[in-house]
């Protein structure tokens, strides 16, 4: 008897050993990333001016580090927040696995980071400490942004209006812990197409919009195959109502297929009115963490683009439900 038991304590040990060394090699090893790029962004207005329009419309890095006002459709940034952070996203209220908060990218946080350690968050999810963010962040298609584009988000960012705000560290629950290590990688930039080519830009501007990431339902935080832009993401707001992302795919049964191109920029357009920035809701309302204002600040051409795009993509049947209300 004592034979068999011994035999289960070594092997018990050795697994807990295999662990221990596994969990040492990736806490040590990992995020494997480069270290900063030694860059000084000699910023000009154009830069600053592209910059403005990318974080705020087209990325939109201000969505999540701004406070939104939620008792509005569509959240729109509450004045005076613009930069500062402070949203929280917990298992509770967000779904997701740890407590985490968006950080102040305002000069008052900002002044302490180079160039190349901005730069570097932005396209790979890793701090100046080395420690990695949860892709909350789409660090992973903005890693795919020319770096043009980067450096003018980064110029942009230095002119905000510095505001306090400090938040706690991110809390990740095990696995995740270990998990979120593993997953920044160096970027693999592309060069921004010529405007002109409405494809390749449109393509362009949906990727480091991050489009797929809010529009691709996951499973256990990662994309369902074969489900690419179909919606059905789901993003539960704290009173515990949920909202779906919609099928962009040009299925005519389920997604955007019978939509023209005066269709689409409606949905937007409609967003660029005052009236319309400001509509309250009430708790049973529908309402969507999209942010319409802010996208309804893309200029039309690129709104073109995005559209032509999204029109050559694979179509996917899918019936997404978009709100429930929590009973």
């Amino acid at each position: 008897m004592k034979k068999p038991l011994k035999v289960t304590g070594i092997v018990v040990g050795s697994l807990l050993c295999i662990v221990l060394v596994l969990v040492a090699y990736i806490s040590f090893f990992f995020p494997k990333v480069s270290p900063p790029s030694k860059i000084t962004i000699n910023a000009t207005p154009e830069m600053v001016k592209r910059g403005e329009y990318l974080a705020n419309h087209v990325s939109v890095c201000m969505d999540c580090h701004s406070k939104r006002d939620f008792t509005k459709f569509s959240g729109p940034i509450t004045p005076g927040t613009l930069g500062k952070g402070g949203d929280k996203f917990d298992r509770e209220g967000s779904g997701v696995p740890g407590t985490f908060y968006a950080r102040n990218i305002t000069p008052t946080n900002l002044k302490n980071w180079t160039d190349g350690e901005i730069y570097r968050i932005i396209a790979t999810g890793v701090r100046k400490n080395g420690e990695p963010i949860f892709p909350l962040m789409p660090y992973l298609a903005y890693g795919n942004m020319d770096p043009e584009d980067v450096k003018s988000i980064i110029a942009y960012l230095r002119t905000l209006t510095p505001l306090e705000g400090n938040y706690p560290d991110a809390q990740f629950d095990f696995p995740m812990n270990l998990i979120v290590r593993t997953i920044p990688k160096d970027p693999t930039p592309s060069v921004r197409p010529d405007s002109k080519d409405t494809l390749k830009y449109g393509e362009y501007l949906v990727k480091i919009a991050a489009c797929a990431d809010c529009h691709t339902p996951m499973e256990k935080g990662k994309p369902l195959p074969g489900m690419r832009f179909a919606g059905g993401f789901e993003f539960k707001f704290p009173n515990g109502n949920i909202v779906r992302s919609a099928n962009l795919t040009p299925s005519h049964e389920t997604g955007i297929g019978l939509w023209t191109e005066e269709v689409f920029l409606a949905k937007f357009e409609i967003y660029r009115d005052s009236i319309a920035k400001n509509l309250p809701v009430s708790p049973s309302d529908f309402n969507t963490v999209m942010p319409w204002t802010m996208y309804a600040g893309m200029t039309d051409g690129d709104l073109k683009s995005i559209y032509r795009y999204l029109t050559t993509i694979d179509p996917v049947e899918h019936t997404v439900e978009k709100f429930s209300i929590q009973k």
